[in-house]
């Protein structure tokens, strides 16, 4: 069993979901965790709110509280690579992620997260990300330092300051005459939750997602791109990619839901968050990160340069 050494925490919304309790809440929020998993964890103390006050399998539902809770799984996977610390100074931490390793807890991965794998490292227990990027995809990841001005750097990614630059390799059909080199693409359209809701689908109706694309290079049946998210939507990019119709490499996803299965570490998916640019909004600096990496057209692999 793995238990999660920090807690997860959510707030309770202002409209009242028709429960009495917060275990009540708890239950019908997460239905995927089982209900005797919820009234385990209040009967072990393991539910509390923001002033440490034990949540108890009795305690009434408070519109707007925040309410910690540890999660746990039977059996958590390893992720046998490692991630690098990049840049670090009084408010911000950049870091280089490896595929496969989510940014936060989320299914499976209570402590084997890039997260929990910062705060052992660097001793910082306050440590937090302030985006994220799909566990599947590799690269820079930027954390909050200093509590203080974390809002700082979440306004930032929330109002669209912040310039992302990725690489992604797509199969490409046989006589397929495009893409070419330096070919571009704007791709706007709407982005809905699909079914599983963890997949993503274009939709009819206003545009809510934007991606600038670029062919970088060609080679046979593989082409290399470059893409500059405009919006954040979730999956943005894998699925704009499948809109021009070429799927990113390796990707379980898109164009279609491949069956479950222990991840493959030798076909991680071809995505590379690789440069992140922006004015901090402490210092008014302008700031420019780079990975230390490049996706490699002939052998897919992730080269450093």
């Amino acid at each position: 069993m793995a238990i999660a050494k920090s807690p997860s925490k959510l707030t309770l919304p202002q409209i009242n979901p028709g429960v009495t309790t917060v275990l009540d809440y708890l239950i019908g929020k997460f239905p995927q965790v089982d209900a005797q998993v919820w009234r385990q964890r209040a009967i072990d103390g393991k539910l509390h709110w923001h002033d440490g006050t034990v949540i108890t399998s009795e305690s009434p539902y408070r519109p707007q509280q925040r309410v910690y809770y540890y999660r746990e799984v039977d059996r958590e996977p390893v992720i046998p690579f490692n991630e690098t610390i990049l840049f670090e100074d009084a408010n911000i931490l950049v870091a280089y992620k490896p595929a496969f390793l989510p940014v936060t807890p989320g299914g499976a991965y209570v402590n084997e997260c890039l997260q929990n794998r910062l705060r052992v490292k660097t001793g910082m227990e306050t440590l937090q990300a302030v985006h994220r990027i799909d566990r599947v995809t590799t690269g820079l990841v930027m954390f909050s330092v200093n509590p203080e001005t974390c809002h700082l750097y979440h306004q930032l990614f929330a109002t669209r300051q912040v310039n992302k630059t990725y690489q992604a390799i797509a199969k490409i059909d046989a006589g397929c005459d495009e893409p070419v080199s330096g070919q571009q693409w704007e791709v706007i359209n709407r982005l809905q939750p699909a079914d599983p809701r963890f997949l993503m689908r274009v939709d009819d109706g206003a545009p809510n997602s934007h991606s600038r694309i670029r062919c970088v290079d060609r080679i046979q049946d593989k082409a290399l791109f470059e893409l500059e998210p405009v919006t954040g939507k979730t999956h943005q990019l894998r699925v704009h990619m499948q809109t021009l119709g070429w799927p990113i490499l390796y990707d379980r996803y898109y164009p279609a839901l491949q069956p479950e299965s222990v991840d493959d570490f030798d076909k991680p998916l071809q995505l590379l968050a690789q440069q992140l640019r922006f004015i901090d909004p402490v210092t008014s600096q302008s700031r420019s990160f780079h990975c230390g990496y490049a996706l490699n057209l002939t052998d897919c692999s992730f080269e450093q340069v």
